[in-house]
């Protein structure tokens, strides 16, 4: 009986350890995560930018939410004018430098952000038709099968890790009905951001903030 006890205390205390360690947070993003000096060398940051006030990285929407949170950055890895899709602007072949060519690179992370999409829009990047296995290079030039294989491979190489897909606000709804529809079908919380402040395309201080807040609010751990 004795020993049973000891037992017990023993898993007791390393389960209240688990809880205790400090969660490690990684990105999968475009500008809107951005900073410079935060994001592998080589990637294309926005921030800081002089037709913006977010001039700090303490000021960034995921620089915040760590902090309220009191998590750990465990990867960034953003690039300014990147899509999901492997068609950026002008239809180019973005195949280099899209998420799915990043998607392997987020460290080993306890809570993944997919914060994508608003490139997409913003290009006219194909669409394309919802398709759940067996993805082509030419299926991956389009928005729907991309973002499916985008979290499938999410969900196979960070088995252990809660993603939540982040969508920026203002972005014309087929790509807002898209989102819903395939994280629903891999079970990821969608966030769409509201009232988000910009300044030249890209989140204010305000912005940043109201991201922020708009996380606390939608995730309950």
């Amino acid at each position: 009986m004795k020993t049973k006890i000891v037992l017990l205390l023993a898993l007791f205390t390393m389960s209240l350890s688990a809880l205790a360690q400090t969660k490690k947070v990684s990105i999968l993003g475009d500008s809107y995560s951005t900073f410079a000096g935060m994001n592998p060398e080589g990637y294309a940051p926005f921030y800081p930018n002089d037709r913006n006030d977010v001039t700090k990285v303490e000021q960034t929407w995921w620089s915040l939410y760590t902090t309220a949170k009191g998590y750990e950055l465990e990867k960034n890895d953003s690039w300014g004018g990147t899509t999901i899709c492997n068609t950026g602007y002008g239809g180019m072949d973005a195949t280099h430098m899209g998420f799915l060519s990043r998607v392997e690179k987020l460290g080993n992370p306890d809570i993944i952000f997919l914060f994508g999409g608003t490139n997409d829009a913003w290009a006219n990047s194909p669409i394309g038709e919802y398709k759940y296995s067996d993805w082509s290079d030419v299926d991956c030039k389009s928005y729907r099968p991309a973002l499916a294989c985008l979290l499938d491979k999410l969900k196979t190489l960070y088995p252990y890790a809660v993603i939540y897909s982040i969508l920026n606000s203002e972005l014309k709804e087929e790509i807002n009905e898209s989102t819903r529809v395939i994280c629903n079908h891999y079970n990821v919380q969608l966030i769409e951001l509201q009232n988000i402040e910009k300044q030249n395309g890209h989140p204010s201080i305000k912005g940043m903030q109201a991201i922020c807040d708009q996380l606390l609010s939608a995730i309950q751990q």
